[in-house]
């Protein structure tokens, strides 16, 4: 990638692994890089969804890889690069978005729920980074774009995500520790993070356990979108090559903390 090379353009072709792409942000992530002209691989655990958006991005004529892994086991993360590498030859863009997290008090909270948000959030998160990074350093290049969240930048009081924030905090610990580590040593591999507030996707129904308790999240003003999220990461890879944007930062207009 040139210095003179910006915008969506210079992708076209290139390699995408989206995971958590069975619905909400990594599935809208996976359909615009589909879009532009990438060729995509869409990892997490649901494989009929993974299929259903098979269909749906080929029928444009898509080169798309479906991989079906649960993020808590790291064999089954390195099985996802593993069967990149051998179907694409490698990632040139990671989209960090599996992820997930439990309503729950500190004080009434359950050790395997707060294990399974570091192994996803944190562990597994970091795994692909790592494995990212050997691929993008013999391709000449690439992005990586974690999902984090507002809650990784303050403790959100009052929803009971004590230990989910404390796993984005981490992820933003260890995104700007990589980006550290790869700018020390003139490495072009790019390191972004997107810090949402509430975005409307399944996310809260299964972190609340409850439909109605997500419904009510989102009442007094309009959330984000799904579609909103994905534009800040085209900004972000829409950046000439020697700018880096670190972190975006996005909230509903109506959101007060």
């Amino acid at each position: 990638m040139s210095e003179e090379t910006y915008g969506m353009e210079k992708w076209r072709g290139k390699v995408a692994l989206v995971t958590g792409a069975s619905s909400g942000i990594g599935r809208a992530a996976a359909t615009a890089l589909v879009n532009h002209g990438m060729r995509v691989a869409i990892a997490a655990r649901r494989e009929e969804r993974l299929d259903e958006l098979k269909r749906e991005l080929a029928a444009s004529g898509a080169d798309v890889l479906t991989l079906v892994a649960d993020f808590m086991h790291e064999e089954q993360v390195l099985g996802v690069f593993d069967r990149v590498r051998e179907v694409f030859g490698g990632v040139d863009v990671l989209i960090n978005n599996a992820g997930l997290g439990h309503r729950a008090t500190i004080a009434d909270g359950d050790l395997r729920e707060w294990r399974a948000e570091l192994e996803v959030n944190v562990f597994a998160a970091s795994v692909c980074m790592r494995e990212a990074v050997r691929d993008m350093e013999s391709r000449g290049g690439g992005q990586i774009i974690n999902l984090s969240s507002i809650a990784g930048q303050r403790v959100p009081l009052g929803n009971n995500l004590t230990m989910y924030s404390a796993s984005k905090h981490a992820l933003h610990a260890v995104s700007t520790g990589l980006w550290g580590e790869l700018a020390a040593k003139g490495s072009p591999i790019k390191i972004g993070l997107i810090s949402p507030g509430p975005v409307e996707t399944q996310w809260h129904e299964m972190a609340f356990k409850s439909e109605a308790q997500a419904r009510a999240l989102y009442q007094g003003g309009k959330p984000l979108s799904a579609d909103d999220v994905v534009e800040a990461m085209r900004y972000m890879l829409s950046a000439p090559a020697h700018v880096q944007i670190n972190e975006v930062t996005l909230r509903p207009v109506s959101q007060k903390n």
